[in-house]
């Protein structure tokens, strides 16, 4: 458990409905994220994969199926990362769906108005995952996910990184929750579609401070966000 004085903080790159517009150039590099977190999910510029953050480590899954370790100079159009320290462990799950994970993760959440990081490391039976591709010129998130290649693993050994948002923050964040796998081998990866894991071990994070990087590149200052991009992004993260 933490002492309640250290504060948890959660640094958010660019924000969700810049991402559903299309704003896919890079905003930040990965040696920054790594000043700022070891642990979180995101993409990379032009959307070239989904974005993994574990232990200190970025890696790339992108839409082949390839997993690799993203270089220093690589830059992201959004990402969220944390230093991760636990404040609940629990061990010995079975959670034999997506939705049995996450009612077991809610049940360990104390309110619904801050920030956390959730990992969950087991023996998936089976997972379902996903990765986007680079789009074409001006295409929005949803053309982007309606061409996403999705991977249907089984029993695989691996890490569920995952961040849960409160509703408050729909208009710069995802809501509600978003997990990326990476497996144990670092061969297979992607954007959690569903699972089923035994022998699973969860632990959270209670995060009660945010800090939010604006981009300050061309096609963030352009871009038009005025635009409610909840449909879209619930769109952009389910299977197709």
């Amino acid at each position: 458990m933490n002492d309640s004085t250290v504060t948890h903080t959660l640094f958010q790159v660019s924000t969700s409905g810049a991402l559903v517009a299309g704003v896919f150039s890079g905003a930040v590099s990965c040696r920054t994220l790594l000043d700022h977190g070891d642990f979180g999910v995101g993409t990379f510029a032009r959307l070239d994969g989904e974005m993994v953050v574990l232990e200190g480590k970025i890696y790339q899954v992108r839409s082949d199926g390839s997993v690799s370790l993203a270089s220093a100079d690589e830059e992201a159009p959004f990402a969220v990362v944390t230093r991760f320290s636990a404040n609940v462990d629990v061990a010995d799950l079975e959670l034999p769906s997506l939705e049995a994970l996450t009612k077991r993760c809610d049940d360990t959440r104390p309110s619904n108005n801050i920030f956390y990081a959730y990992r969950v490391d087991g023996e998936f039976d089976m997972l379902r995952a996903r990765a986007v591709s680079p789009p074409a010129d001006d295409a929005r998130l949803v053309d982007a996910a309606k061409q996403q290649a999705e991977f249907k693993l089984s029993n695989i050994s691996g890490t569920l990184v995952g961040l849960w948002s409160p509703g408050f923050s729909s208009a710069f964040s995802v809501p509600g929750y978003h997990f990326h796998f990476i497996s144990d081998d670092r061969k297979h990866g992607g954007h959690l579609l569903d699972c089923s894991i035994h022998s699973a071990r969860l632990r959270m994070e209670c995060l009660t401070d945010f800090h939010l990087a604006l981009p300050q590149n061309e096609d963030f200052l352009k871009a038009d966000l005025s635009r409610n991009s909840a449909d879209e992004l619930a769109y952009a993260e389910k299977s197709h």
